[in-house]
């Protein structure tokens, strides 16, 4: 769905202060009294950040950083416990259907009804967004052959693709509703490496062509330096630096230059390794 003329002045995303707490005593624990208590994890702690419209900006965190719970947060999954979140001044709370509307998501786990084909997915998921008409097939179709996916996987039983061939399936899914906010969690873990170039030039076309946002968080800082217009890193929840790759890169990989990576780590004091989602109670 495009966006409003009046939220092309407005910022794609507006984040004030949002926290979030997992494991605090709640209502599963009112239930469920016998279970043995986990002890509370501050996901989010007061983190600020603002998104221009039109632009691919990265989130880079390792194991537990809080990149995940921000991405749920601004698809509506998760409630934060303070602050507050705008998608093109939809807040994420109060005005969720207006902001599902506006945003697609994809996750590093897609999913699926399995026993369906992944055309009958997609032809689902744009019915869903009041599409679906003539000319579908063909714009899945060749969607598909850009992102490198043989036509004849399009009729076969969604379990019966390879780990890969699903998570194309999810990335053209996405693009099929020609979201304004595209969330991307980890979009090409798994795939091989043309696979990843092919899913980066179809990210950077649909920004070009269809002036799209795109919030990318990703574990490949080659990726992120050469997708992203804008860079933020994220560590136990706060932020600890955001500007583009080559400002980080020159603030803070060191005197004598380097590469993201080097920046990260002096940012962190850790690597980038495979992430694991966020647990919530």
């Amino acid at each position: 769905m495009a966006i409003r003329v009046s939220d092309l002045n407005a910022a794609a995303v507006e984040i004030e202060s949002i926290s979030k707490r997992f494991g605090q005593v709640g209502r599963m624990r009112q239930l469920m009294p016998w279970r043995k208590p986990k002890t509370p994890k501050l996901a989010l702690d007061r983190v600020s950040l603002h998104v221009d419209t039109g632009r691919i900006t990265g989130i880079l965190g390792a194991n537990g950083s809080g990149k995940s719970t921000l991405i749920r947060i601004l698809a509506t999954l998760l409630t934060p416990d303070a602050g507050r979140a705008c998608v093109f001044g939809y807040d994420v709370v109060t005005q969720a259907a207006d902001v599902r509307r506006h945003i697609n998501r994809v996750s590093v786990e897609a999913s699926f009804f399995k026993e369906m084909s992944p055309w009958e997915n997609m032809l689902y998921a744009a019915r869903l967004y009041g599409g679906g008409g003539d000319g579908t097939r063909s714009r899945v179709e060749a969607m598909l052959e850009r992102l490198g996916l043989p036509l004849d996987t399009l009729d076969k039983p969604m379990k019966q693709l390879s780990r890969g061939q699903q998570q194309k399936v999810a990335i053209a899914r996405s693009f099929l509703t020609s979201p304004s906010l595209l969330l991307m969690d980890e979009p090409t873990t798994g795939l091989d490496p043309r696979s990843k170039r092919e899913v980066q030039d179809l990210v950077t076309s649909i920004r070009r062509d269809r002036a799209a946002t795109v919030l990318l968080c990703t574990h490949d800082l080659q990726e992120a330096e050469v997708l992203c217009d804008r860079v933020v890193v994220i560590d136990h929840g706060r932020v600890l630096a955001e500007g583009t790759p080559a400002d980080l890169i020159r603030i803070h990989a060191g005197p004598d230059g380097g590469s993201l990576e080097d920046a990260f780590m002096r940012l962190t004091g850790k690597r980038l390794e495979e992430d694991e989602e966020e647990k919530e109670e």
